[in-house]
């Protein structure tokens, strides 16, 4: 809770120092150019301060992008992922709800010049409609569908709470098809996962955040169905800071386990290769 306390000081300072009216600051560094929300104090650091973010995933996803690929984000933020692994790919599509950070992610891409991505302003779910949302400032990362459970631990940045709209995937990309998928969207993954069973059938990698509490309070879902939305799709998972893949059979043994401890892994990956036949670094990716 100190390190929280701390970042809502050192955001409030921020805020104080450049005034109310600036919704930005511009970053450029080896993953790219970037227009970051000014008091965001995670990823928004990570790029003012160190320069880069996520650079085990984006590793790993290096070597399964190439100039053949058509990439899917879902949830894509402000484009910090999807903008270096876009210069290889041969087409992205960007899904990503957030209204403040959606602005941002089209004015990144225009910054960097890529022309091969689309940008789709919805949240990603399993029907049509309106879903109330949370828009975090201090982690804007953290923004989500409102939360079933209404835990303090989502409200620390009394945050503005909007409606947008969802759709299913299938339905918003009627016919279009994707080799690799990356979805980040806190705790909604089953909504999505619903909504894109088509996508899923011919996509050869998906890697998803796996949050047990999120799971729980945000979608009040069990592993059990997170797991059955994913399993008919994909031969193997690897679990990044476990070190370890396994065959279809383990899925929900291994992510039962997980959930009951309340592991999180950030960077879960689902392959249609067999487990015996894919091999990942040591190194990537873990996220900190």
């Amino acid at each position: 809770m100190e390190e929280v306390l701390k970042k809502i000081r050192a955001a409030t300072e921020i805020r104080k120092a450049l005034g109310r009216y600036t919704q930005a600051i511009l970053v450029k560094c080896p993953q790219g150019v970037f227009l970051v929300p000014a008091d965001d104090m995670y990823l928004g650091w990570d790029l003012r301060h160190k320069g880069e973010y996520a650079v085990g995933e984006l590793r790993f996803l290096g070597t399964v992008c190439n100039s053949s690929t058509r990439l899917l984000v879902v949830g894509a933020h402000i484009g910090a992922l999807m903008i270096p692994l876009a210069r290889t790919c041969r087409s992205v599509v960007a899904v990503e709800a957030n209204p403040q950070t959606v602005e941002l992610l089209r004015l990144n891409l225009m910054l960097n010049g890529l022309p091969n991505c689309r940008v789709l302003h919805k949240a990603a779910s399993d029907k049509a409609g309106w879903i109330e949302f949370v828009l975090n400032q201090i982690n804007s990362g953290a923004s989500k569908r409102l939360p079933l459970v209404r835990d303090p631990l989502f409200f620390f940045d009394s945050p503005e709470i909007t409606k947008v709209e969802a759709a299913p995937l299938d339905e918003l990309l009627p016919g279009e098809t994707f080799d690799v998928i990356i979805m980040d969207i806190e705790g909604s993954e089953t909504f999505a996962l619903r909504g894109m069973q088509r996508i899923l059938s011919t996509a050869a990698v998906l890697q998803v955040e796996f949050l047990p509490l999120l799971l729980q309070t945000v979608a009040g879902v069990s592993v059990r169905d997170f797991v059955s939305l994913i399993e008919p799709h994909f031969q193997s998972m690897h679990v990044p800071r476990r070190a370890v893949t396994v065959g279809r059979q383990e899925f929900l043994p291994l992510l039962s386990e997980m959930y009951q401890r309340g592991e999180n892994e950030y960077s879960l990956i689902f392959l249609k290769a067999a487990a015996d036949a894919v091999s990942f670094p040591n190194s990537a990716p873990v996220r900190n």
